[in-house]
């Protein structure tokens, strides 16, 4: 999760992960290529991640040899047969999602064999080296600093709330080469090995107990010169690539960030349960309800402009920064209907859905976060007004 200033272009690349179910009119039953993928599943009953990534089922849309170039119709396809079988992906968020996209774009025919098999398997984990202590909001002001010294880059500086750096074997890095100019041409991307010589990882505990984000310490990081990714001072069109993607990958169905309940399973529990016990309680559930439908349509709409053969409009960060707001709205809404019971790290808002306490009430302090990770609620509606509305820039 990054806490930043971002220009980034509304959603492009991936879409988040899409079910068959959500357009089952289009995805048919005795398609050639259906039949083609469950022989392949037949013969690998139990795949591992390297055998969906050495058969392009992991990332189906990316082009050949890594993906098979898929269509959004082919990849509901697959999603469908892999679900039906069983088959998880690898879970691989940041270094699928959003460094793979980037390296497929700017890195070498040797950077991407060097990098992306082991992406695209699972066996390297990836996370993203952007945000700063003094540069959260606003990235183009990143002080992490890059020279060239002979055949290498030498790093040095700090990031903050890296995810799972302490799991990850490579890390995407933006850091300063120039200050010339304008502060985001003179950023550079790189691929940083997060176990090399220098670097300092720390952990940061959150208030659900959690430790996913971490401190990370450079210290004179040595980085082959054929790790820089792109051209030197080119990093902040490329981070608007990365960005992009990330932000439409946190706009999945769930209340966070594409995973957890619904706004529909929350009135289901409710309904279960008789728990609305009054006009304005069930006045929120509907609301609440109201506002996942949108959300659900808004998507429906990003998968058809995508089957169209249409780059995600605006709907894409317009959808991300109702989705945020939404989540917060039903996690708080759920843990309010729980009455007393809303308030216990054993049970949480989970006392209404009689299912499991804890996670409910793990997602009730986690949705904190939803409005501040992958460019905060206010960035994100500078972006829509910027770039949608065409209203002039705030004053600095």
């Amino acid at each position: 999760m990054t806490t930043r200033r971002e220009d980034a272009p509304e959603g492009r690349g991936l879409l988040a992960p899409v079910t068959a179910a959500a357009l089952e009119d289009v995805v048919d039953p005795d398609d050639p290529r259906r039949l083609a993928i469950r022989e392949w599943l037949a013969a690998h009953p139990h795949p591992t991640g390297h055998d969906l990534a050495e058969a392009g089922l992991v990332a189906p849309h990316w082009p050949a040899p890594w993906g098979r170039g898929a269509d959004l119709e082919y990849r509901l396809l697959i999603d469908d047969e892999l679900s039906r079988s069983g088959v998880t992906r690898p879970i691989n968020p940041i270094g699928i999602g959003w460094a793979g996209p980037t390296i497929l774009y700017a890195g070498t025919e040797d950077q991407q064999r060097r990098w992306l098999p082991g992406l695209l398997s699972g066996e390297d984990f990836w996370c993203q080296l952007f945000s700063e202590p003094d540069a959260g909001s606003d990235l183009a002001a990143l002080a992490t600093s890059a020279r060239r010294d002979g055949d290498e880059w030498v790093i040095t500086g700090q990031k903050v709330w890296t995810s799972y750096a302490h799991l990850a074997e490579w890390g995407i890095l933006l850091a300063r080469t120039s200050r010339e100019g304008r502060p985001q041409d003179g950023v550079s991307y790189f691929v940083c090995p997060m176990r090399a010589p220098g670097v300092t990882i720390a952990p940061i505990v959150d208030m659900t107990g959690d430790h996913a984000f971490n401190e990370v310490f450079l210290d004179e990081v040595r980085l082959p010169a054929d790790y820089l990714i792109g051209e030197v001072n080119d990093g902040w069109r490329l981070a608007k690539v990365t960005l992009g993607n990330e932000r439409v990958s946190l706009s999945g169905e769930g209340a966070l960030w594409g995973r957890g309940p619904t706004a529909a399973d929350l009135v289901r529990f409710v309904a279960e349960r008789d728990v609305a016990r009054n006009a304005l309680d069930r006045d929120d559930l509907v609301r609440c309800w109201s506002h996942g439908e949108i959300l659900r349509l808004l998507r429906l709409r990003l998968l058809a402009a995508a089957m169209a053969g249409r780059e995600p409009g605006p709907e894409a960060s317009v959808r991300k920064a109702l989705a945020d707001d939404h989540g917060q709205e039903v996690m708080t809404l759920a843990h309010r209907l729980a009455g007393p019971a809303g308030m216990l790290s054993d049970r949480g808002p989970g006392a209404i859905a009689g299912a499991d306490g804890a996670s409910w009430y793990y997602g009730f302090l986690y949705a904190r976060a939803l409005t501040i990770g992958g460019g905060t609620a206010e960035v994100q509606r500078n972006i829509i007004a910027e770039r949608v509305l065409g209203l002039p820039r705030d004053a600095r």
